[in-house]
């Protein structure tokens, strides 16, 4: 019997002046759209993923403020069950000229209607059910999650 597990994943829900930061990454599946996101690593909490992650594929800096969502995604082809924690984070800072991380095309700033049009383009349908949740008001303390070293 084969032991399974979830990919756990982190997820930057940015808003400025009704747009989210989203970026362009290089796929398997070609150019897609995703939230600055990316797997939870050893002995790292969930926010600072969050904060790395974000730094690391848009030279923003971010806070997360509170936790939209957990989201389970098992991946079309199967192989793959990503569960997904989506913070709402503010900006902070942004550090100009930063190299982005590989893969990563660059940082754009879309609006919901211009994300729901590219959805062929989504990296998952997380994306667009983060940004609808967002908009929705969903909103959950960041106290739910307890890290212990």
């Amino acid at each position: 019997m084969s032991r399974w597990f979830p990919h756990v994943t982190v997820a930057a829900v940015v808003e400025r002046e009704g747009r989210f930061l989203l970026v362009e990454e290089q796929t398997d599946q070609g150019v897609r759209l995703n939230q600055p996101a990316g797997h939870l690593e050893a002995g790292e909490s969930l926010g600072a993923a969050c904060v790395r992650e974000a730094l690391e594929e848009t030279a923003h800096h971010v806070e997360p403020e509170a936790l939209v969502g957990i989201y389970r995604w098992p991946r079309p082809a199967g192989d793959i069950t990503y569960l997904r924690f989506a913070f709402a984070a503010r900006l902070t800072g942004f550090e100009a000229g930063r190299a982005l991380d590989t893969g990563i095309i660059r940082a754009v700033w879309l609006t919901p209607q211009e994300i729901a049009q590219a959805a062929a383009r989504l990296r998952s349908p997380l994306v667009l059910q983060c940004v609808e949740d967002h908009l929705a008001g969903r909103r959950y303390p960041l106290e739910l999650m307890r890290h212990y070293e």
